[in-house]
């Protein structure tokens, strides 16, 4: 079973397929590596694909507490980023899904920055105004895997608005997606909801960073995971380097929703990126 450690002894089980430049993609808190299934099928003809389990993720390292979540070398989960599991650390490229990922790009000193950042589905909970409202929830769905288990917990939160949307297109990869949930860790699910996900702060609150990414950057959105709408807009107006595509009639879930447009988007991107034709922000603008 391949193994990656991170640098505070956590093993991470991934997967990989393909040559070239890596990418590496990072699932969010309902999904896990197979998640990616489409994507590997389409890059891997010209790119190395790598997909992991966050800790708490089994095959994973499924900690007991969130104090692995939380402290660590140099001050952070966030901090304690996957490393393409070889040694072509070099030229790495990274389609970050959500919130954590890119904290762990804006505040890291990682020797070798990623060459490139796709940031999908970013923003949940981030606006001042639904900060309390969204720790509340947090909460809640604790509560609710630790009195019923991830199965009952699936069932619920599968169809939440911004889920629902896959239900209605693609109602087997819905089953699949459900699935998958039902089959992650109670310990390691509600551990990431209260040592990540409640305590996260808000990208409102990380402007100075942001302003500092160059890479290029594009981030994604679908026009009805609401959440993640004006938290997109911030990291377009915030992140020099970066463009804001929004998909039309799609949910959180966008990479398995509509793969083909994902992949499209994606493709382009990386596309004038290796052609070194991504622009930066005019200062004019």
């Amino acid at each position: 079973m391949p193994i990656a450690t991170t640098n505070d002894a956590v093993r991470l089980y991934f997967e990989e397929t393909g040559r070239g430049t890596p990418i590496i993609f990072v699932h969010e808190f309902a999904d896990d590596y197979r998640s990616w299934e489409l994507q590997f099928r389409h890059f891997e003809q010209h790119y190395r694909c790598i997909a992991f389990n966050a800790r708490g993720y089994p095959p994973s390292d499924v900690p007991e507490s969130t104090a692995s979540l939380l402290a660590g070398p140099r001050g952070g989960r966030h901090r304690r980023c996957a490393r393409p599991p070889s040694d072509s650390q070099d030229s790495c490229r990274r389609p970050f899904d959500g919130w954590v990922r890119l904290r762990c790009i804006s505040v890291s000193d990682i020797p070798n920055a990623p060459l490139s950042l796709c940031v999908a589905g970013c923003g949940y909970g981030a606006e001042p105004s639904e900060r309390e409202r969204f720790r509340s929830e947090a909460e809640a769905f604790v509560s609710c895997i630790q009195a019923h288990g991830m199965a009952a917990f699936a069932e619920k939160y599968a169809y939440g608005p911004t889920r629902v949307q896959l239900k209605n297109k693609d109602p087997r990869s819905f089953v699949r997606f459900k699935r998958r949930l039902a089959e992650h860790s109670a310990v390691g699910s509600a551990n990431t909801q209260l040592g990540v996900q409640r305590d996260r702060p808000s990208l409102y609150d990380l402007t100075d960073q942001l302003k500092s990414l160059t890479m290029p950057t594009l981030v994604l959105a679908g026009d009805e995971d609401w959440p993640c709408l004006a938290p997109g807009v911030l990291l377009k107006r915030t992140v020099p380097s970066a463009a804001f595509a929004v998909m039309p009639n799609c949910g959180h879930a966008i990479n398995i929703e509509e793969p083909d447009g994902f992949n499209h988007l994606v493709a382009n991107f990386l596309t004038q990126v290796d052609s070194g034709r991504w622009p930066m922000r005019d200062p004019l603008r």
